[in-house]
């Protein structure tokens, strides 16, 4: 049974098997099951014939993830933080349709955030989705607290590192966020 190297929790979590992974380590292919995360982020992402990482999506709780999802090859999912996910068998996915149509409009949203001009506006839509869906209200503003860097970024938007580091600095500049350390603060529209 391919369960074997699975943690189970039956106190708490009934007879669904959990797995943990580590941050930047990669969920195995697997076409028979998809993933539900329990607690944490990853990106799923794709190469292009050039090597060059290409990221499908940002995912969080309760999102449901796996190549089952996808018909683009290689497929990869990449954990951006400590990541708890469960396991849901095919039997079971009819019972995940709100997880499935959500995934299908968050989708949707990032890719027509990609494809907007300018790149300013680009970037500063995409700090938007990435605060509504990682975010937490703080004092000053809108916590984003999944850590990403200006290289994954960039390659998210289709742009270099640069203009990625750039334009964060100009929205610094123009009060519209601040940085603590690795983290970005979206600024309240009132403060």
């Amino acid at each position: 049974m391919y369960y074997t190297d699975l943690s189970y929790n039956s106190a708490f979590k009934g007879q669904i098997p959990y797995r943990l992974f580590t941050k930047r380590e990669m969920l195995p292919p697997r076409n028979d099951i998809l993933w539900r995360i329990e607690r944490g982020a990853v990106r799923t992402l794709t190469c292009s014939e050039d090597g060059t990482f290409i990221t499908l999506g940002y995912w969080g709780y309760g999102d449901l993830i796996g190549s089952p999802l996808s018909k683009i090859k290689p497929y990869q999912i990449e954990c951006l933080t400590n990541v708890e996910v469960s396991i849901v068998p095919p039997h079971l996915w009819y019972q995940d349709v709100n997880a499935l149509l959500s995934r299908i409009q968050q989708g949707e949203e990032l890719l027509s955030i990609v494809h907007r001009k300018p790149i300013s506006l680009r970037l500063w839509q995409f700090l938007v989705w990435l605060s509504a869906k990682f975010g937490r209200d703080v004092e000053q503003g809108k916590l984003i607290e999944l850590s990403a860097t200006h290289q994954e970024i960039s390659e998210v938007l289709n742009t270099t590192r640069v203009t990625v580091t750039r334009l964060l600095h100009d929205f610094e500049e123009e009060g519209r966020l601040f940085r603590l350390k690795r983290q970005i603060i979206l600024r309240s529209l009132n403060n």
